[in-house]
């Protein structure tokens, strides 16, 4: 059995959900539908409130826990011997989708973890959501033949299949409470366990384009875990390219010198050519790069 799983946090997931339901329905599938709601806005609380006469087990937490917890906690309420986690923001675009996991795992006994890949729409947005489109085209919806290059660091928690008694063994880290890098750190530790990640291509769509503004935001809130990381659990990220550009500054005894130069000036310059929208990505990792030399260097 598998147990879909969907965390919730001001998403609505009706559309998701009914696309699920349907090829359940028609496939008779053996799978059930798990929803956590992580403290959503009353606003988006009614709008799924609905869903609870349509799915099998909707659980509404009083408390936000974070998006690393409550992906724990979800083996309280699922049953499958599979979990399928899937972010609220996909949308299904196969009638295959859940038969596809099957499938691989029917074929593939040794499959403990399974990424299925994501993509996003073709067509250019405007110009005040394109930061995100683009760095989702050049950086994170990669073909399955890419994919497979570098297993872990292509693992993303937007779409994948885990086994039960694997997860249980090697959970999200719960010390992580905001936006960023917790599916890095998931991948890390599934390898250092010596549990392989398989690809397949079975992707979602990224329907949710946030403006340059929010995307940015969020870049900026995922450095603030990234520099607890570096503090606490090093190992757990030194495979980040964006970490190893930090080491070398670091080794280069520049990171005081720059940090500076980054807050005098840079920081902003940086800032107004990726809200522009159409910048290059190695603006962006300038600007990440910059904000991790800052917040390192509180005396800055």
């Amino acid at each position: 059995m598998i147990s879909i799983c969907i965390p919730i946090y001001n998403t609505e997931v009706t559309t998701l959900v009914t696309a699920l339901k349907s090829e359940i329905k028609t496939n008779h599938l053996n799978t059930e539908i798990v929803l956590i709601d992580d403290a959503s806005d009353e606003y988006y609380y009614g709008l799924n409130k609905p869903l609870e006469a349509v799915v099998d087990t909707m659980v509404w937490l009083p408390k936000n826990v974070g998006r690393s917890r409550i992906r724990n906690v979800f083996l309280k309420y699922s049953k499958g011997q599979y979990l399928l986690f899937l972010d609220g923001d996909g949308e299904i675009i196969s009638n295959q989708f859940i038969q596809n996991y099957q499938k691989f795992i029917t074929e593939n006994k040794d499959a403990k973890v399974v990424y299925g890949g994501r993509c996003i729409q073709k067509e250019e947005p405007s110009v005040e959501r394109y930061l995100r489109w683009k760095f989702a085209n050049e950086r994170e919806n990669l073909p399955l033949f890419q994919r497979e290059k570098n297993k872990h660091l292509s693992f993303q928690t937007n779409n994948f299949l885990i086994e039960r008694e694997t997860f249980s063994q090697c959970l999200f880290d719960e010390q992580l409470t905001g936006y960023g890098y917790e599916d890095l750190v998931f991948a890390k530790d599934l390898k250092d366990k010596g549990i392989d990640v398989f690809h397949i291509d079975n992707p979602i769509l990224n329907i949710d384009l946030e403006t340059n503004e929010v995307y940015l935001k969020k870049v900026e809130d995922s450095i603030n875990n990234l520099c607890f990381l570096l503090k606490n659990s090093p190992k757990k990220v030194e495979d980040i390219k964006l970490v190893k550009a930090y080491h070398v500054v670091k080794k280069l005894k520049l990171s005081f010198v720059l940090s500076r130069l980054f807050s005098s000036f840079g920081k902003e310059f940086l800032r107004e050519k990726l809200l522009n929208g159409k910048a290059s990505l190695r603006y962006l990792d300038m600007y990440k790069l910059g904000l991790l030399l800052e917040k390192t260097n509180p005396s800055v």
